[in-house]
């Protein structure tokens, strides 16, 4: 397997429902995250050892980006393929998921702040683990 990198994300239709939220893959998978989300405000710090996906959709929530946080294990190809992207993250350092949208690695946790000045759509987080799944919605306070 290669060295993991950084994918830059592409535009993917969403679908929010109210059983939860539906993103289209490129490759026609879609992906669903159970459940409303809870609201959160900004800085959203994330529980340690969680898989961290961030999604950014437009103002009429019909389409987005979806990027993981700091994920190690699918291939880079996989991830162009289906149209998300990746950011690789090292201890206290920031990056850019979107314009308006940062994430900060503190450790085993991430902070996603979000400028609402800058940002004309939502902002949702997912983390996931084996034992299920979690989705918040930032908000401005």
């Amino acid at each position: 397997m290669s060295r993991p990198s950084e994918v830059a994300p592409s535009t993917l239709p969403v679908e929010l429902t109210e059983d939860g939220i539906a993103v289209e893959y490129l490759d026609g998978r879609t992906v669903f995250y159970h459940g409303v989300p809870a609201t959160a405000e900004t800085p959203l710090t994330t529980s340690p050892g969680k898989d961290v996906h961030a999604l950014v959709t437009d103002e009429s929530g019909t389409e987005g980006i979806l990027t993981y946080v700091d994920e190690r294990k699918t291939d880079g190809d996989i991830l162009e393929s289906s149209g998300v992207g990746r950011v690789l993250l090292e201890k206290g350092e920031t990056t850019s998921l979107y314009p308006g949208v940062r994430v900060h690695r503190t450790g085993f946790r991430y902070e996603i702040e979000v400028d609402f000045d800058a940002v004309e759509g939502r902002v949702f987080v997912f983390e996931e683990d084996e034992m299920g799944e979690m989705g918040r919605e930032i908000v401005a306070e």
